[in-house]
């Protein structure tokens, strides 16, 4: 499912001493089953843009169209609209409310009107998706789980829905290494599996080099940039510029090409560096 920003703006308390453009001429169009990084410092842009892609925000002009949905046209039923887009808030399980984790990650299917059997596939299937063991959780209040527990119930809740485009916004922020990279690699296989299309908003460099197919740059409302991740963070001096960074490991493979010409400096993911760390010696121990 594609999304399309057509002239997009939008302007918190217009017309008021406090009048702010969150959101300046936006025109973009996002194609179907992509897995796209959203980037940005603080104030840039990204959770406004994302609120327009289900309707919890309204734009001040232009318009945001969900396949062939115009989230502007008054016959358009939200309820269909949020159907196909599922937004994962950051901290998300500040919204838990039901009694068990089975209810709670059902609640969603339910209101879809699925037989028990289907949402009961797709409550072990979410379940599964963020390492949450189906048998020894589904009984249990949520409020009982831990805080990173809790954190993938509530993703689950979204995923069980099988939502066409999924929005995570900074989904797995306070969860150590391993939790990250499991939550992140089952969404990404997920994404695979069903072709959704799905938006990560993330301060990790890391995380959007290693899953996303394109990224874009917010910066002060507008978009800055919108391309791969190798071209993205090519312009390393621009990134700097407006308050982001390139990733960790491509900080590196720039140092150690001082030490290399021959090393490239087009490298951001682990496994890439490694690639290139281990061409490095080889050649030196060719010499």
């Amino acid at each position: 499912m594609s999304v399309e920003f057509i002239d997009l703006e939008h302007i918190y308390s217009e017309g008021t001493p406090f009048e702010f453009k969150a959101l300046d001429n936006i025109n973009l169009t996002i194609k179907s089953g992509k897995f796209i990084g959203l980037i940005g410092h603080t104030g840039s842009g990204k959770s406004t843009l994302i609120q327009h892609m289900n309707g919890l925000l309204k734009p001040t002009r232009g318009t945001v169209i969900i396949d062939n949905l115009n989230l502007s046209d008054k016959s358009t039923k939200m309820k269909e609209v949020r159907q196909r887009v599922g937004l994962v808030f950051q901290y998300p399980e500040h919204q838990l409310f039901e009694e068990t984790v089975e209810k709670d990650i059902g609640f969603g299917p339910i209101n879809l009107g699925l037989k028990k059997d289907e949402v009961s596939i797709r409550v072990k299937e979410a379940m599964d998706i963020v390492g949450i063991d189906y048998e020894e959780f589904k009984g249990k209040s949520p409020f009982e789980l831990s805080g990173g527990q809790m954190r993938r119930v509530a993703i689950a809740g979204v995923i069980a829905m099988r939502p066409q485009v999924l929005i995570l916004d900074e989904p797995t922020a306070g969860l150590d290494p391993r939790g990250r990279d499991e939550i992140l690699s089952q969404v990404k296989l997920m994404h695979s599996k069903y072709k959704m299309t799905v938006i990560l908003v993330s301060h990790s460099m890391e995380d959007i080099a290693k899953y996303t197919d394109e990224i874009i740059v917010m910066y002060k409302g507008k978009v800055e940039l919108f391309d791969t991740p190798q071209n993205i963070f090519k312009a390393a001096e621009r990134l700097e510029e407006i308050g982001l960074a390139v990733p960790q490991v491509t900080q590196l493979m720039i140092k150690l090409k001082e030490k290399d010409s021959l090393i490239s400096d087009n490298v951001f993911t682990v496994e890439g560096a490694k690639t290139e760390i281990m061409n490095m010696i080889r050649r030196r121990k060719d010499v």
